[in-house]
């Protein structure tokens, strides 16, 4: 395991306010779906420090529950690639950033915490900062895999980073950029050992026999590049193995979309397509087929065998291969520095050579437990890794920005 041992950042002491000092109004912006799992995290630390803290922004579902008040729903931002796709919803949301600029700048908030989605937030944040708002960002942006040229606009934007991966805080101080490595809020979350038979009996599952997932990402144009393909592979795989179950957890906003391309492949009755629940697909399954993006990492938390693929507009992909800084897509492979799972990208994702893979990961399931015994030691090491108190922390760092003096 190459990934560092996590040390937290030690900051000057501050005179934080008591207590019993008006609970702070907290500004948040969070993108599709995994943002508001993550900000949801943070909200539980948020509320634990402050019980009547103000939140708003734009948040979703789960942000909603914890007492957010969200002025845009999380999805409005979901968008994918670097031309038209993007271009298309461009002025939709240059619109919702001016309007939410301008009612924060009005009303400023005690921090505004930006929740990943780098490319809405840094500029919004840079705006705030500006004007005299503190500025979090959550989640550090991928310089290190994707984007290097993000760093400046890091420096400018945010007051403090919250880092979810160990080596993260001092690339930044590289920088002059002040951070604090939380830990993966999904590590505290997902348990060490996940109870496979557990999982299946809530799922209505079979608690013997092999189970595949197939997660064909949570944002549309995700889904509209890959589900076609993964339903295909996943046909190619209960050809070889009938008695297979594939289970398909759909993000709710995305389940007609993802319903119409099973019943274009001849797939919707060979599978179980289910609203939601990926963690618990993901605890049940032997293996999943799986878009690159946090759910990966969830996989790598739930110990899962998996083969992770991407697709995206020509255009975007020819993009975005120049900007990479490593050899691997997935965040486990990054995390673990090596190929531990296949990554089967763009032109190479085809359902032939999805389904070979995921084949491969089958047949280890039931004939080689050494090679899947293998890999799960690699990723409870990662587990491990990524195991802190995070709201706890992100809270704490948070209330020290909030008490710091105006850059």
């Amino acid at each position: 395991m190459s990934v560092e041992k996590a040390t937290p950042v030690v900051t000057d002491s501050l005179t934080l306010p008591s207590a019993a000092a008006k609970p702070p109004s907290i500004a948040m912006v969070a993108g599709e779906a995994s943002g508001d799992l993550l900000a949801s995290l943070l909200l539980d630390g948020l509320r634990e420090r402050w019980p009547q803290a103000q939140s708003m922004g734009i948040g979703g579902a789960a942000m909603q529950e914890r007492g957010f008040e969200a002025w845009w729903q999380s999805e409005r931002l979901a968008v994918h690639g670097y031309s038209w796709e993007v271009l298309m919803r461009v002025a939709e949301l240059l619109g919702i950033r001016k309007k939410l600029r301008q009612r924060l700048i009005a009303h400023p908030p005690s921090v505004f915490v930006g929740v990943d989605a780098p490319d809405f937030n840094l500029r919004l944040e840079t705006d705030l900062r500006a004007a005299g708002i503190k500025t979090v960002h959550f989640v550090c942006p991928s310089i290190w895999a994707w984007r290097a040229d993000r760093v400046e606009k890091i420096r400018r934007a945010a007051d403090h980073v919250l880092c979810i991966f160990p080596f993260e805080p001092e690339l930044l101080a590289q920088h002059g950029i002040e951070a604090t490595y939380v830990g993966h809020p999904l590590a505290s979350v997902i348990p060490m050992r996940p109870d496979r038979r557990a999982a299946r009996v809530s799922l209505g599952l079979p608690e013997e026999g092999l189970v595949l997932a197939v997660l064909p990402g949570s944002r549309r144009s995700e889904v509209r590049h890959l589900a076609q393909r993964f339903f295909k592979a996943a046909a190619l795989v209960k050809q070889a193995l009938p008695a297979i179950n594939i289970v398909v957890p759909a993000v709710p906003a995305l389940m007609d979309e993802i319903l119409a391309i099973a019943t274009q492949t001849q797939m919707a009755e060979k599978m179980h397509i289910i609203r939601g629940r990926s963690h618990e697909v993901l605890a049940a399954c032997d293996v999943t087929l799986i878009a690159s993006g946090t759910a990966t990492l969830e996989a790598a938390l739930y110990k899962r065998p998996m083969v992770i693929s991407y697709s995206m507009h020509p255009l975007s992909w020819r993009m975005m291969r120049r900007k990479q800084l490593q050899p691997w897509v997935g965040l486990p492979n990054i995390l673990c520095r090596d190929f531990v799972v296949p990554e089967l990208l763009q032109d190479a994702a085809t359902p032939e050579a999805l389904s070979a893979a995921l084949l491969q990961w089958l047949a280890a399931c039931e004939h080689s437990p050494s090679i899947i015994e293998a890999l799960e030691q690699r990723f409870t090491a990662l587990h491990h890794e990524l195991q802190r108190d995070t709201a706890q922390l992100a809270a704490h760092a948070i209330e020290k920005v909030i008490a710091s003096h105006p850059v």
